[in-house]
């Protein structure tokens, strides 16, 4: 899942506990006594969904699709592949919009972790998480991700594979959601 997923997952939580789940990827060790607590427990929560999702059959299975010399970094494409049929099932959504807004607002008010420093602003300027809904601009996004990674761009090389397994990776996703939605409910409540 990636910053549309987790935000969707959390959107109950306060502003804290979103920004956590939000910056999570650009936070590095298991040290975050830094962190705020509610944004301390949001960095957490994304990692054990994450872990949870990268377990799951689908996403196991959808690796091993991938081409075997990108099969590395497919997981990234992945979860950008997530965020994209959520944005698309869920477009003009009043949830949706009042989600990427709060996003926007945090992530433009609060400064991001080095890792993802750079990247917040555009994010926010040029409305990924809206974005995503269409799947060539998720497919640049994938790629654009690649060229931030030191050697040849695997992500980008990844790109056609999106395209032609498709109809698979929606399938995958329409049974991933649904269960990891099931997997939090018996969770506890994030804090508000």
């Amino acid at each position: 899942m990636n910053f549309l997923a987790h935000a969707w997952l959390v959107s109950a939580g306060s502003d804290d506990f979103l920004y956590g789940n939000l910056i999570a990827d650009g936070v590095k060790g298991r040290n975050l006594a830094d962190w705020p607590a509610a944004t301390a427990l949001g960095i957490r929560h994304h990692r054990r969904v994450d872990a949870w999702v990268d377990s799951h059959p689908s996403v196991v299975n959808a690796r091993r699709r991938a081409p075997t010399g990108q099969r590395r970094y497919a997981g990234i494409a992945l979860d950008m592949v997530w965020d994209h049929f959520l944005a698309r099932d869920t477009a003009g959504q009043a949830d949706q919009d009042a989600i990427i807004e709060r996003c926007y607002r945090l992530l433009s008010a609060r400064t991001a972790p080095n890792r993802l420093a750079g990247m917040m602003p555009i994010l926010v300027e040029q409305d990924w998480l809206r974005g995503y809904a269409d799947f060539a601009f998720t497919c640049r996004a994938v790629a654009g991700i690649g060229r931030r990674l030191s050697g040849p761009n695997q992500l980008a090389a990844l790109v056609p594979w999106l395209y032609d397994d498709y109809q698979a990776l929606e399938a995958d996703f329409q049974t991933l959601w649904p269960e990891l939605l099931a997997e939090l409910s018996h969770q506890d409540t994030p804090p508000s």
